[in-house]
């Protein structure tokens, strides 16, 4: 067994040698195509899920959640293959069968032990998700790759790492609630729609708007710099339903809009104060990147279960001068406009833009929020119950900043982000609503 212990609070982890989980019966084999939605996220995302029964230890928690996954890799085939290239450059999956790679794990201590395990710490967190190591790049890293790792206290954790290409939150949720069921010797709720070819590029490819989304912005306020002298903070700031219902009567009081949602006021707010705490000046441009879901706003909307990324990168851009004079109606106001943006036409348009450009959206000068707040983490059961928490092992960018749910209080949100440390000091002051 490999030891990671790394001197954080005497918190150990021995990992057992990884195996191959294969699907349970036999899976389709041959090329499997990823749409261009996938191509520019495939980033390896982290997530981690505590479970502790009061009835039930941790004795065969591994050998039923590895038992899960080989089923539930039947349904989902294409997360037991591998990553390769097409004869056209891009990502494909070659489903090959050989199956999740699968580690398991035990810790020197009890959860509890552990501190605030709802805060994404890369050095604590990171050890409880197999690092594939020598992996020179993305294709040599299996799509997904589970660790299990039991704890003192009876209580145990699922680490899994995933390709962003393979599926979006909501597959990805889907994914872990169907592998939960059939863990459980229960029925698919949603078994996984797979063919992603209703979203290919038109014949005749028609972009129709002017994505600026992609654009590259220039970094006339030296905020590399301060990233690349001072040391990163990370924070997480809660929004209960007082402060987020504040924060709306705040959008709403100058009578521009009639009516706010909490992911526009909250992304407006964020967006306000992240400029002012990284001392922008007036004449800097920013961009806010978010995804918008097209499960249903593609026509035909896409059918349930869909299993891949059915999310569409829209934008808001501002000088950080006007977003800091102007009232917060007028960010949320660019936010709304960012989400009526994302219309059927605009996003076959962005589908047909990446054919014909391949370019990648820059994120220099940029703000890219990841909403995780309404994902189905809550309802992920392998037999244990609830999980106790759930959430990212780390932040994957600089310029990310993750809207998670509250572990109790679904009404709640965690607002995650990292900073430099000055900025970090000015933000928490602009948090105070």
């Amino acid at each position: 067994m490999a030891d990671i212990s790394n001197g954080s609070k005497g918190f150990a982890v021995k990992q057992g040698e990884p195996t191959r989980v294969l699907p349970a019966e036999e899976t389709k084999k041959g090329l499997y195509y990823l749409g261009n939605l996938d191509q520019n996220i495939a980033v390896i995302i982290r997530t981690i899920y505590f479970f502790k029964s009061e009835s039930k230890g941790n004795e065969d928690a591994a050998e039923q959640v590895k038992n899960g996954l080989s089923k539930i890799l039947v349904h989902h085939y294409p997360l037991a293959g591998r990553l390769t290239i097409s004869s056209e450059g891009k990502l494909i999956v070659d489903s090959t069968g050989e199956g999740a790679v699968f580690v398991e794990a035990e810790a020197n201590c009890g959860i509890e032990e552990m501190g605030d395990i709802t805060k994404p710490d890369p050095n604590i967190l990171g050890k409880l998700v197999y690092e594939i190591s020598g992996a020179q790049n993305l294709l040599e890293i299996p799509l997904l790759v589970i660790q299990v790792t039991k704890f003192k206290c009876g209580g145990f954790s699922i680490g899994m790492s995933m390709n962003h290409c393979m599926l979006d939150g909501i597959a990805a949720m889907e994914f872990v609630n169907g592998w939960g069921e059939v863990t459980r010797g229960l029925p698919l709720k949603t078994p996984p729609f797979l063919d992603r070819t209703i979203l290919k590029p038109r014949n005749q490819p028609m972009i129709e708007f002017e994505h600026h989304e992609f654009d590259e912005i220039e970094d006339i306020s030296n905020t590399n710099k301060l990233y690349e002298e001072e040391e990163m903070v990370y924070k997480t700031f809660l929004f209960d339903p007082d402060k987020l219902g504040q924060l709306k009567e705040q959008a709403l009081e100058d009578g521009v809009l009639s009516k706010c949602t909490t992911f526009e006021v909250l992304a407006g707010f964020v967006w306000r104060a992240r400029c002012k705490a990284l001392n922008l000046v007036p004449q800097q441009k920013t961009k806010l990147l978010f995804a918008a879901d097209g499960r249903k706003r593609f026509i035909p909307p896409l059918p349930e279960g869909f299993a891949g990324n059915g999310i569409v990168l829209t934008y808001s851009i501002s000088t950080a001068g006007e977003l800091a004079e102007k009232p917060l109606s007028f960010a949320v106001g660019l936010i709304q406009q960012a989400v009526k943006l994302a219309t059927d036409s605009f996003m076959r348009s962005a589908i047909d833009y990446f054919e014909v450009t391949r370019a990648r959206p820059s994120l220099d000068g940029t703000v890219l929020i990841t909403t995780w707040s309404k994902l189905s983490f809550h309802t992920i059961d392998f037999g244990w119950g609830e999980p106790i928490s759930t959430g990212p092992v780390a932040l994957p960018e600089k310029p990310v900043l993750l809207f998670l749910p509250h572990q109790k209080d679904k009404k709640s949100i965690n607002l995650l982000l990292g900073l430099p440390a000055s900025a970090m000091n000015s933000f928490e002051e602009l948090m105070q609503v």
